[in-house]
């Protein structure tokens, strides 16, 4: 087969995952077998390698072959596979099998690079194709008899638990300036200990470059890194190393990051990107809709933001329960959970303190009334259709509100027709 010079080192004791359930899937074998059969190797490459070696779940199936764009769009296609053409001047085609998605990408070493994206041109090579990666411990390969192929050195990093550039990390750097907040989730999500220095002396060398990248780029990695299980120390290296300026556009409060999430473990919460977010770069509603603004973050994504920001010590335990539900009837439960995290981490509480917690469950469980009129009720009083309705309304709402919610019928009759009565035709 073309481009088969390498082989796997059975002195480095490299796993086979011969028995993994993607790897025996109906899916995967059926595009391995459409390309073989046209001459060419394929291997399964990069984070389906990496986690299946780590025990980790596998998401998405990345597939490298010898194989060109166009001669894989051909051989798919005669198998009775959909190809299509996501990416196909960069190489990849998109193959769907067994309804999953896989992306055949072909062998490829960059020729020009700038910063953002690179010019490519297609070898046979695999060890060219491992170069071009960012981590080695993302260019670990895989065949489809489960064979584990390591040309520079991924497995050991893998086992150590370390993100390690391939070659000069300057270089790679300058090659995506992505790389550097990659390298800091790769660190958060996989590492253990320190960065790697050398790793770390260019990230921050090279840091302006994030100026370089598009919002929506930046935003994605961000959010990923934030729920990171080792965010907290990898964010810390971030904001005292200069990046989180340039990042966020501030330095970024560390300390109020942690307290959000030593919360969300105490409620035994999953963690919350954009919460954290919030944490960790904006208290303000304008600094919120800047930041939203730097990120270009999606409309849901900044109304979350904005909910989180929305700190009110009404919500906490030190308020009576009347105004702490004044509070939360105006917001979606969502937007509360987020206010009265923010709130908590801002306090003087700790994570585990009761009152918190019990105000918490208390308000998240709350079965939020419904206002019992609309605005046909006070026209059938004699309000005129138009604006006075939604005044007599809201009077309504916030006498309503203010008094804990009554539910007595004929109490809330009266009050109505009270808060009506001035604005009814010829009254």
């Amino acid at each position: 087969m073309q481009g088969d010079r390498d082989r796997p080192n059975s002195d480095a004791g490299l796993p086979n995952l011969a028995g993994a359930d993607w790897l025996n899937s109906a899916g995967i074998q059926a595009v391995f077998d459409a390309l073989e059969r046209g001459g060419y190797s394929a291997r399964a490459v990069g984070g389906v390698v990496r986690n299946a070696l780590l025990g980790e779940p596998i998401h998405d199936v990345d597939i490298a072959t010898t194989a060109e764009p166009d001669h894989v769009m051909r051989l798919v296609q005669a198998a009775g596979l959909k190809g299509i053409a996501t990416g196909a001047a960069h190489g990849t085609i998109t193959v769907i099998s067994s309804h999953v998605p896989f992306e055949v990408t072909t062998l490829r070493r960059d020729v020009e690079t700038f910063g953002r994206h690179a010019t490519v041109a297609f070898t046979t090579e695999w060890e060219e194709d491992a170069r071009r990666r960012d981590f080695t411990l993302n260019a670990l390969y895989c065949d489809r008899k489960g064979q584990v192929y390591d040309p520079v050195g991924g497995y050991a990093d893998l086992l150590a638990r370390r993100v390690r550039f391939i070659g000069d990390p300057v270089a790679r750097i300058r090659e995506d300036y992505l790389r550097i907040l990659r390298f800091f989730r790769f660190q958060a999500t996989y590492g253990i200990g320190d960065c790697d220095g050398e790793g770390l002396a260019a990230c921050i060398a090279e840091r302006d470059g994030l100026t370089r990248l598009s919002g929506e780029r930046v935003r994605s990695e961000i959010l990923r890194l934030l729920v990171a299980v080792g965010v907290l120390p990898v964010v810390d290296v971030i904001v005292r190393s200069g990046i989180g300026e340039i990042v966020f556009g501030r330095k970024g409060d560390v300390a109020s990051l942690s307290h959000v999430a030593e919360i969300e473990r105490a409620l035994e919460r999953s963690p919350d990107a954009i919460l954290r977010l919030a944490a960790l770069a904006c208290s303000t509603l304008d600094e919120a809709n800047a930041l939203a603004d730097r990120l270009r973050l999606s409309n849901l994504e900044r109304g979350q933001l904005e909910a989180a920001v929305l700190t009110d010590p009404a919500l906490g335990p030190e308020a009576n329960l009347a105004r702490a539900k004044a509070c939360r009837f105006r917001l979606s439960l969502d937007a509360f959970q987020r206010a009265y995290i923010m709130t908590w981490a801002r306090s003087a509480a700790g994570a585990a303190d009761e009152a918190w917690h019990v105000r918490f469950h208390e308000l998240s469980t709350w079965n939020v009334p419904e206002v019992p009129f609309k605005g046909s009720d006070v026209v059938a009083l004699g309000v005129p259709p138009g604006p006075n309705v939604g005044i007599v309304l809201r009077q309504f709402q916030d006498w309503w509100i203010a008094a804990d919610f009554p539910d007595d019928d004929a109490q809330l009759h009266h009050h109505l027709a009270t808060v009506a009565r001035p604005y009814i035709a010829n009254a």
